[in-house]
């Protein structure tokens, strides 16, 4: 059984950073896209960033390009995504998903496996 375990969430004021982590149990992570998705309260599941397995690519939402960045350990079967400038808009739970393809898209539909999130609180 595949399981996606999400860490590192937590409450911090405007401008910190935090690092999530998402360790994988049950099968390998080599050869999967990963992504990260949010979602705030009262809104919908977006997409945050993902990473292919093919060339790791990587694609980022316009809200977090260049304060966030996603990162994979396949050695330990964890994929990470750091996050800078934080903004009171960030705060949502954040969930990390994995695809059986090895190509990234945006479309959460597409991700077949999905943990159970961590929150992320993000004070102004």
């Amino acid at each position: 059984q595949v399981q996606l375990v999400e860490s590192g969430g937590g409450l911090v004021q405007a401008g910190d950073s935090l690092r999530l982590s998402c360790a994988a149990s049950g099968r390998s992570f080599r050869g999967y896209a990963m992504g990260w998705f949010r979602q705030a309260p009262g809104k919908e599941r977006e997409f945050v960033t993902a990473i292919s397995w093919s060339d790791s690519s990587t694609y980022y939402a316009d809200s977090v390009k260049g304060r966030f960045t996603i990162s994979r350990d396949n050695a330990k079967n964890t994929v990470y995504l750091q996050m800078n400038s934080l903004k009171p808009e960030d705060t949502a739970i954040y969930y990390c998903a994995s695809r059986d393809h090895s190509r990234a898209t945006r479309e959460g539909a597409e991700y077949v496996y999905w943990g159970q999130g961590t929150q992320v609180t993000v004070s102004s």
